[in-house]
């Protein structure tokens, strides 16, 4: 009987094909939330449990989706109880990308073939927990090819784990989300960091471009934002100047205008630096209040926002001179316009949609952003895929989506709509050029790739 045989996904013996040449491609994880201390002192895998369920909000939204109790998601249950309960739920999650994420690693870190569920659990954790002894971070980083992680990291983070560890560039992502309307500990942290007294508006540009630079010098050659909505309003620096005195009893509006005023000006400062900015949006983040409180962020309580208005979008990008944008790529949580906000894209030189985001990642939202991409854009200046996680088991993710995409490919190469040599070469692309191309705007990428061909 077949179960995630070496041909999931792909249908038809063009996707195989394609899949061949594009299996074994390193990996360049542009945007992720791993941890870098983890990497650099190359911390003990000890137990399957831990490297599932330790940080994987994916794993505990679904969890509680399917009645576990919280105990046994972010309580103190041991990591094997809480695997168990996993376990027990994988049935239920027929279509889900945890589904496939789950057996993926099963098979490519355990070599594991059976199907997860309650009955083979406590199999399939004692094999996979044997399989571990001895391993470390940097054997999945090696077995997966990562040359490239590219953290994301607070303008006031001390950025002491990054650098070259054994095989992979280890960078930071500049992500200044806290400045749009920072708190007095925010600013103090910030301040402390860069060594300026804040005060004022002009002192917290300051203090952000300081770091900026620092984080450049680190192999930073990407910045990352997230929020709800673009910016509605181009403000005036003195109208900017007043809102930031005023920051501690902003209104939403209010609050919406001065990140936008902070956000043009960091853009412009990436251009000079050659930088690409990544803009995560329709995202509202800890929508369950109780839960927050006794969770925390990054819990499985974000959920997708109001569809962007394609208007919206264009006005932001046309508020920034064509001279001064940076490169950018565009990520929609809520993907419902995700056609039309495609096709202003090709109005704006340089900017991009990017892959599927977090809920988005699945089989049919993959397939969707690929035909958007295809008939709105141009689908191989695509950057391809990213694990947005913060599991180290995550890479499953990029051969998830390698699957999908060769299928996509495959199936125009099979009915003669498109050139086999050609879908060998766009394939490669999407799936590793595009993504070292931006890369190599990092100094410390550079560095390790010295040499290569």
């Amino acid at each position: 009987m077949r179960f995630f045989d070496d041909d999931v996904l792909l249908y038809s013996d063009d996707a195989k094909r394609l899949y061949d040449r594009a299996c074994d491609l390193p990996i360049i994880d542009y945007h992720c939330h791993l941890d870098p201390r983890a990497i650099a002192e190359n911390d003990k895998i000890a137990d399957i449990g831990q490297l599932w369920l330790s940080a994987d909000h994916y794993k505990w939204r679904a969890m509680r989706l399917c009645g576990v109790d919280e105990n046994y998601i972010t309580g103190g249950a041991t990591y094997k109880e809480k695997f168990l309960k996993y376990a027990e739920i994988m049935p239920s999650l027929i279509g889900n990308p945890l589904y496939y994420f789950t057996h993926f690693e099963l098979k490519q870190i355990f070599g594991i073939s059976k199907p997860l569920d309650g009955d083979s659990a406590e199999e399939i954790y004692d094999k996979a927990n044997k399989e571990l002894e001895g391993l470390h971070v940097s054997d999945l980083l090696e077995k997966y090819k990562v040359e490239l992680i590219a953290t994301t990291d607070d303008p006031a983070d001390d950025l002491k784990y990054h650098g070259i560890v054994g095989k992979t560039a280890v960078v930071p992502t500049f992500r200044p989300d806290k400045y749009y309307c920072p708190t007095d500990n925010d600013l103090s942290r910030l301040g402390d960091a860069a060594k300026i007294v804040i005060k004022t508006l002009d002192d917290l540009l300051s203090a952000l471009v300081n770091r900026l630079d620092f984080f450049v010098e680190k192999g930073c050659f990407m910045s990352d934002h997230g929020f709800e909505k673009f910016p509605r309003e181009i403000i005036s620096k003195e109208e900017a100047d007043k809102l930031f005195d005023r920051r501690k009893e902003l209104d939403e509006n209010g609050k919406n205008a001065l990140f936008g005023y902070i956000l043009r000006y960091l853009l412009k400062e990436y251009k000079k630096r050659g930088m690409t900015a990544q803009l995560h949006f329709s995202v509202r983040r800890n929508v369950n209040s109780s839960m927050f409180s006794k969770t925390g962020v990054d819990s499985g309580f974000d959920v997708a926002g109001e569809p962007e208005s394609p208007a919206a979008v264009e006005r932001f990008l046309n508020s920034i001179a064509d001279d001064e944008r940076p490169n950018m790529i565009l990520y929609a949580l809520n993907d419902t316009p995700l056609k039309p906000i495609t096709s202003v894209t090709g109005a704006f030189r340089g900017v991009r949609m990017g892959a599927a985001w977090w809920f988005n990642d699945t089989v049919s939202g993959i397939r969707r952003n690929l035909d958007a991409i295809a008939e709105y854009s141009a689908l191989g200046t695509s950057p391809g895929m990213l694990t947005d996680s913060r599991s180290f088991a995550g890479y499953s993710r990029f051969d998830f989506f390698r699957r999908i995409l060769c299928d996509y490919v495959g199936n125009l190469v099979g009915r003669g709509e498109y050139s086999e040599k050609n879908a060998e070469k766009l394939v490669y692309d999407i799936c590793y050029d595009n993504a070292r191309k931006m890369a190599n705007n990092s100094v410390i990428y550079k560095k390790l790739t010295e040499g290569k061909a």
